[in-house]
């Protein structure tokens, strides 16, 4: 193959289907939607132990979406080539937080609008979405489920639902261990208020041994 071949290759010709500046805008806004969307998961983060490699991963995504979708734009050959060898991607990673598939999925879409050519879409599209996630999961109410473990004695038992159940607006009971003379009980509670007072009262009771109390989000205990 002589260089007359190599620069009359197709390959060489693709190099200019998608022209610097518009790789760049593109790129340049794909970091900071990426940015942007970093932040909305710091604000909404509701978890317990942040990742701070997740939210860079929100970043990376958006930008490396946006690469894939411009190279596919650019070539029909190429995005059919693109499509056989992401099929073959296996991620393993569980993800535990329902929120962090949004987060993914907000990242995936930004990055394919922004490199389709449809910037507004993606900036105002992103903005209102972060909005959204914002004004709704750092949303407080007050019926938040907490679980209540208490040991106590048999003889115990029926003061401590009374107590319970006074001050919540729901109470049910979820187990009950008994050990020689010690029963445990666990209950889902949703308070009338924040206030948790009535725990340290119910701890003081005749025939408690010990009352815990913990918020509770279907992750853990």
């Amino acid at each position: 193959m002589s260089f007359t071949d190599i620069f009359q290759s197709s390959f060489l010709q693709n190099v200019t289907a998608v022209s610097v500046f518009d790789m760049v805008v593109a790129l340049v806004l794909a970091f900071c939607i990426g940015v942007f969307i970093f932040f909305v998961y710091q604000k909404t983060y509701q978890g317990v132990m942040y990742s701070a490699g997740f939210g860079v991963t929100l970043i990376a995504l958006t930008m490396i979406t946006t690469l894939v979708i411009l190279a596919v734009t650019s070539n029909v050959v190429l995005s059919l080539g693109m499509v056989g060898a992401l099929s073959i991607v296996r991620f393993r990673t569980a993800i535990k937080d329902p929120l962090d598939i949004a987060y993914l999925f907000w990242s995936l879409a930004a990055g394919i609008v922004l490199a389709a050519g449809m910037i507004p879409l993606a900036v105002f599209g992103s903005l209102f979405i972060g909005i959204v996630m914002i004004l709704f999961t750092n949303r407080k109410t007050f019926t938040r489920p907490y679980i209540a473990v208490i040991s106590c004695s048999p003889a115990a038992e029926e003061a401590v639902a009374e107590q319970l159940s006074g001050n919540a607006d729901k109470c049910s009971l979820k187990s009950k261990t008994i050990r020689r003379d010690m029963t445990e009980m666990t209950y889902e509670i949703r308070l009338k208020s924040d206030d948790t007072q009535f725990i340290s009262e119910l701890s003081d009771m005749s025939g408690v041994e010990s009352a815990v109390l913990v918020t509770y989000n279907g992750e853990y205990m």
